[in-house]
């Protein structure tokens, strides 16, 4: 079929691309999302959570075992939203970088913030290990493409100040060496970090269910919480199957958060993220094309990620999508076309999947616990949640028991600023999006010249 791809110069070009095979996300195949068997509903518990992915399932393990009686609604199938259709990729990046941190919030909050996103990552890495979860992690390290030498030159700074501040393993490669990390000659270098890996994020979803369901934490399935109200011994929570009484409530939603909360809903905005995957390849091509099978990036505000599958036979890639209805086609297309710049020889390769999932981002951009008329929020994860969802999630397990210590996070501050005249409808980000692209077509020429 042939279908047109505005490339934002608007050429008028058409692009011919095999339709991906699948419209549902390709780690669906092998942890496909299912519905969990009715619960009753009790009518008082110690704690409810509002949302059972990541954040909402590590904070009622917590609990449960501590000896809580907790239950956690989520509105879908549990993991049917970003937990089981992100990238897998477990960066836990900051959006803003180190300078605007200490600039918004002091130094003080921005050596915090960094060297806890250390300490996150090794927590999820031994969780994994500890709790026999089977999920294909590969710590890979992660290379991050420069678009031209003067961007090069202070990424290899920052691979060289982050090594020396932490001790994580950092370091440039030139573009001389490019091609032993990545079968591209787009980028004019980057830099590795070996502290980041790859797992599959579906199947951690459902390891993390099913350890949390051994622990005691009744999960109620596509039962939506319709109303938080407080009283006199807590709160009601009004849910589509009923009223239960909580003495404590935790929220732990996040780019699917809806008017249940309307507090939060004001502060994130849901932003669509894609995934296209392609067919199975020729192990020689991924061979030259991932050598080291590394998580890939690149320092674009509209940047792709990408990385292969975790059997080493294909290649996935995902990036940002401007569209807010429907799944039309261009999104896709432009992942497509992205994918074909990085790797010339993948054009005539067919995509077996391509799938989209919601992120919540918000105006500080950075992953937050916070408390407003004695709930607790564990949210704000702004496409890195695979680290920082079940990093939060657990501390602010420890905040609702009063564990001081181990609730302790620099993340722990005020609520995100709300955006004004938003109240859910994100009808802004299609203009948001464009201001990106053209951010990044103006660094691609001032890095050509």
């Amino acid at each position: 079929m042939t279908l047109a791809f505005d490339s934002g110069a608007a050429r008028g070009e058409e692009l011919r691309a095999p339709a991906a095979d699948k419209n549902t996300p390709f780690w669906w195949e092998a942890a496909p999302v299912r519905p969990l068997p009715r619960q009753p509903l009790a009518k008082k518990v110690d704690v409810a959570i509002v949302g059972a992915g990541y954040a909402g399932l590590s904070a009622g393990l917590v609990l449960a075992r501590a000896g809580r009686s907790v239950a956690a609604f989520d509105a879908m199938r549990p993991g049917e939203g970003a937990s089981s259709r992100n990238g897998g990729i477990t960066s836990g990046s900051i959006r803003p970088d180190y300078a605007t941190i200490a600039r918004r919030f002091g130094e003080e909050k921005a050596i915090a913030i960094e060297a806890e996103g250390k300490v996150a990552r090794e927590f999820l890495y031994d969780f994994i290990r500890t709790e026999g979860l089977e999920c294909d992690f590969r710590r890979t390290g992660l290379f991050k493409g420069a678009l031209g030498y003067d961007q090069y030159g202070t990424m290899a700074r920052g691979a060289e100040a982050l090594a020396k501040r932490l001790g994580i393993e950092s370091y440039a490669v030139p573009h001389a060496e490019q091609r032993n990390y990545i079968g591209t000659d787009f980028y004019r270098g980057g830099t590795v970090r070996m502290d980041i890996g790859g797992l599959h994020p579906a199947k951690f979803h459902a390891e993390l269910l099913r350890v949390a369901l051994a622990s005691g934490l009744i999960v109620h399935a596509s039962t939506p919480v319709t109303a938080i109200e407080r009283d006199v011994d807590g709160f009601r929570v009004a849910t589509s199957a009923g009223t239960v009484q909580a003495r404590q409530v935790l929220v732990c939603t996040n780019g699917y958060t809806d008017g249940a909360v309307p507090f939060l809903r004001r502060r994130l905005v849901p932003v669509r993220s894609r995934i296209i995957v392609t067919e199975e390849l020729a192990p020689e091509m991924m061979a030259r094309l991932m050598p080291k099978l590394m998580m890939t990036g690149e320092n674009r505000q509209l940047g792709f990620y990408y990385r292969p599958t975790p059997d080493g036979r294909r290649i996935l890639l995902g990036g940002r999508d401007s569209s807010r209805v429907g799944d039309p086609a261009a999104p896709t297309l432009r992942l497509r076309k992205g994918l074909m710049e990085l790797f010339p020889e993948l054009a005539k390769v067919r995509l077996s999947h391509c799938w989209f999932g919601n992120v919540a981002m918000h105006r500080d951009m950075l992953p937050r616990i916070f408390e407003k008329d004695g709930v607790v929020y564990a949210t704000g994860f702004c496409g890195s949640g695979v680290v920082w969802a079940p990093w939060v999630g657990t501390r602010a397990a420890h905040k609702l028991m009063g564990d001081g210590e181990r609730a302790r996070t620099a993340f722990d501050f005020r609520p995100p600023a709300a955006i004004p005249l938003y109240r859910g409808n994100p009808w802004f980000m299609p203009a948001v999006i464009q201001g990106y692209g053209l951010l990044d077509r103006i660094a691609w020429w001032r890095a050509k010249r």
